[in-house]
């Protein structure tokens, strides 16, 4: 069995590693679609077909977010072992 230590810095590690997974996310979108962008205005700017990129990667990433920020707070630790103990009681 690990220690409280070892098990507090591992959920710190598995945090920092989904936030950086999300920043990376985010930074090639931002590349990618900015890139599209150009293209667009370049080749053929009376039809702005770049949105469809951007809005449908946009949804993407808004649930990236989602789920790396907000979802900890309303389905963390917490929730789980309250869950986990409701479930232990009812058997």
């Amino acid at each position: 069995m690990m220690r409280q230590p070892e098990i507090t810095y591992q959920e710190a590690k598995e945090k920092v590693e989904k936030i950086r997974g999300f920043y990376i996310h985010l930074t090639v979108y931002v590349l990618v679609n900015t890139m599209l962008c150009i293209i667009n205005f370049l080749t053929v700017p009376q039809f702005l077909w770049f949105f469809f990129p951007l809005c449908g990667w946009g949804i993407g990433i808004t649930a990236h977010a989602i789920a790396t920020f907000a979802s900890n707070k309303r389905f963390g630790q917490r929730w789980e072992e309250k869950k986990i103990k409701k479930y232990m009681e009812r058997n």
